[in-house]
Parts: structure tokens; C-alpha cells; sequence
């Protein structure tokens, strides 16, 4: 995987000092970004619901590289962050002898309010882009697909119930994530995919009641592109 990151930055900077023709309009698009998406996750265990609201919120710079002179093909390789909320019934709880995990069942005798896990990214998306744009029209559709590489610098689990309040810090969120974007719109409001190719847990964690805990995470949401 670290090779395939050392590819594309090595495309890149070989695509940018391709770029010799002065004649060509020197316009760039869609550099910055910000989105909201609604957070599944895949792959859950047995009686496992998603509760609440998971949304997620995302921001950042694309360098955008054209590949030809009408500069509607290109490769874009950016840098942003993001903050991601999953709301299950799934019960975390930090013991001395480390983090558990279980499913709540309807038949609990607490209600419950709200438990989840909160994730926070640096991220690296790296994009092939289509466009129908010109230096003079700000209104145009977009293909961008690509792949999205994520690291986790902070997590934390919360649970709250009519009783009790459980907060504490996840160490065993992996950190280091990737996953296929796709991205489809036309002017401001655009459609965005992220489907996750690992898991959002290292692959040890599992519930006490057996069974290992293979989340996996898919993330649909709109993006706003901003020059």
C-alpha cells in the first residue's frame, strides 16, 4: 500500500512538470472541499442496529493537476480532515484488563440514550477527474473517482443511559484506513461515496459474547467544490 501512495505522488509531480504549454489557460478547479455524508457500517454483528444520526463532516485542499491542454482531465492529490460519528447499540466499555465490547438487546433492563464512536482523520485523497469545464464556465458536470487514505488521530467511545455515563479514549481503532471514493455532480451540490476496504477496529477487537468485530465502514454523503 505505501507503494501504491509513492506511485501516485511520483505521477504526480511527473504530470506537473509536463505542463509546459503556456498558450493553455492557466485555470485550476474545485481545489477546496467540504461535505457532510450519513455513516453506514457494514458487516455488523448479530441484533446490531445503527441508531441516532452517524453523519460525518469533511474539509480540505486538492492540488488539482490537469493531464491536457483543455484541462477537463486530470488527477487531483489533496490533504483534509475529517470527523466521523457511529451510533450503534454496541455497549464499550475500558476495564482493567482492557476494552469489551457487547451487543445491547431490546430486553435490557436500562435505556439507553445514545452510544457511539467518534473518529478523527487526517486524510489523503487521491482522485482521477473528468470534468466539462473551461476557464470561463463555472457551471459543469464531474466524474472524480479515485482512492482515499486515512489516519486516525484520535477516537473516543461514549455511552449514556438513564444510570450511568461511559467516556473514554479508543486505542483500538486502526489507525490507518483507505477506501474508494466516487464523486458525481453538476455545479455546486455533488453526490459522494466512500466504501471502506478495512476495518474500522484492529482485526483482534471482538465482543464478549464471541465473535470478532469487523466493522466496516460506508460513507454517503453531498460535497461543495469551492476554486
Amino acid at each position: 500500500m505505501y507503494r501504491l501512495i509513492v506511485f501516485f505522488l511520483l505521477s504526480a509531480v511527473s504530470v506537473t512538470w509536463a505542463q509546459t504549454d503556456d498558450k493553455v489557460d492557466n485555470y485550476l478547479e474545485d481545489q477546496f472541499y467540504v461535505g457532510i455524508t450519513y455513516n453506514f457500517l457494514l458487516d455488523k454483528p448479530v441484533n446490531t442496529t445503527q441508531r441516532n444520526l452517524s453523519y460525518g463532516l469533511l474539509g480540505g485542499y486538492i492540488k488539482d493537476i490537469p493531464f491536457n491542454s483543455q484541462r477537463n482531465v486530470g488527477l487531483g492529490i489533496g490533504l483534509g480532515y475529517a470527523v466521523n460519528s457511529y451510533y450503534t447499540n454496541i455497549l464499550g466499555n475500558e476495564t482493567a484488563s482492557g476494552i469489551e465490547y457487547m451487543v445491547l438487546e431490546d430486553d435490557v433492563d436500562f435505556e439507553f440514550k445514545r452510544s457511539k464512536i467518534e473518529t478523527h482523520l487526517i486524510e489523503l485523497p487521491v482522485e482521477f477527474r473528468w470534468r466539462t469545464s473551461n476557464a470561463t464556465d463555472y457551471k459543469f458536470w464531474r466524474i472524480y473517482t479515485g482512492i482515499k487514505f486515512g489516519y486516525v488521530i484520535g477516537a473516543r467511545s461514549k455511552f449514556i443511559s438513564d444510570t450511568q455515563k461511559i467516556s473514554f479514549t479508543n486505542s483500538d481503532i486502526r489507525k490507518f484506513n483507505y477506501g474508494l471514493t466516487f464523486n458525481f455532480g453538476y455545479n455546486t451540490f455533488n453526490f459522494q461515496a466512500y466504501y471502506a476496504l478495512n476495518n474500522l477496529f484492529d482485526e483482534e477487537v471482538s465482543l464478549l459474547e464471541g465473535g470478532s468485530l469487523d466493522l466496516r465502514p460506508l460513507r454517503i454523503g453531498i460535497v461543495f467544490y469551492i476554486l
